[in-house]
């Protein structure tokens, strides 16, 4: 059963949508209804590929003068707008602006959250969600028995960001109601992380390393390899929490979700934890001196050896080949 109006939080990147968000506008389309979308700052750079994935309209809090938070600002203007034109869903990407949104919203119109959602789909005129637990080894469902509208908050690619034929939204800028306590933070200043290559959660190959490495050098076998292949690098949360490389690079159930055509686990023995961060890769090879290694269970190519020794000569074949 459609629904007649979904909202889905637009997730930004400079004058980009965020991956997350196209994913959630096209899930959104397929749900039926109207489809609308929220963000903050200049929308007009963002209309045509928030239309060509399904969305109608783009709502904006507007221009941030002042340094006033994004995130804030759209909750505000959002909840302001709710009271009065009640969507039946909110779809909010799993990010840290998001997450931020989320939350804000939830507590301006007294409407709970469903979080971690990996599944979405509609039925007797509502949601039903699907969430990983245990790791990801179980798929529990849940609904909301209230009134609407419900949050929810979703993984990223979780679904598919497919355009269609629309034509841009049209965009419109909301009033943003007084702030209070809200209106006391500012925005300084933004820095952004220098990076070569593909983004991780986007990128066609990702190459990870994890404890087996041995030391921080290693993982510079990791970015050689990564390179190489015209990837991404990544790492488990051991290596991150251990200091070897920065949180930007964690794949797993607390840092980035893949899903590229190929994944390499260099050194990871596959915590449940990681697992549900790559297990949807299409090819996934794994390389660790451990046979009875938990990663194995879900590879389709493994390699029993020490990576130290592995990954150079796979270096090394590569470089003769180019």
């Amino acid at each position: 059963m459609a629904l007649d109006k979904i909202w889905v939080v637009v997730d930004r990147t400079g004058d980009k949508v965020a991956a997350g968000s196209l994913e959630l506008l096209s899930k959104a389309r397929d749900l039926g209804g109207t489809v609308e979308g929220i963000t903050w700052g200049d929308a007009a750079p963002l209309a045509a590929e928030v239309g060509a994935h399904g969305a109608s309209a783009l709502h904006t809090a507007g221009d941030l003068g002042g340094g006033l938070p994004g995130p804030a600002v759209a909750a505000a203007a959002a909840a302001q707008v709710a009271a009065g034109n009640t969507p039946d869903a909110i779809l909010v990407p799993q990010s840290y602006d998001g997450r931020d949104i989320a939350g804000r919203l939830s507590a301006r119109i007294d409407r709970p959250v469903l979080t971690n959602v990996v599944g979405l789909e509609a039925s007797d005129g509502g949601l039903v969600t699907e969430h990983g637990i245990f790791g990801g080894t179980e798929i529990l469902k849940a609904r909301f028995a209230g009134d609407g509208p419900g949050i929810y908050v979703i993984r990223a690619k979780s679904f598919a960001a497919e355009p269609g034929d629309g034509g841009p939204a049209a965009v419109d800028t909301w009033d943003v109601p007084a702030l209070g306590a809200e209106g006391g933070a500012t925005v300084l200043a933004s820095h952004v992380e220098e990076s070569e290559g593909p983004k991780l959660d986007e990128a066609a190959v990702v190459v990870s390393g994890g404890r087996g490495l041995g030391s921080a050098d290693g993982y510079k076998l990791i970015e050689e390899l990564a390179k190489l292949l015209g990837g991404a690098a990544g790492a488990s949360r051991a290596i991150v929490d251990a200091g070897w490389v920065p949180y930007s690079h964690q794949v797993g159930q607390t840092g980035k979700t893949v899903k590229p055509t190929v994944y390499i686990a260099a050194g990871i023995s596959g915590a449940t934890q990681h697992m549900v961060g790559m297990k949807s890769a299409k090819n996934i090879i794994a390389v660790n001196k451990d046979a009875e290694a938990p990663i194995f269970s879900i590879a389709d190519l493994g390699i029993v050896g020490d990576v130290n020794k592995v990954l150079p000569k796979l270096i090394e074949a590569l470089q003769q080949r180019r």
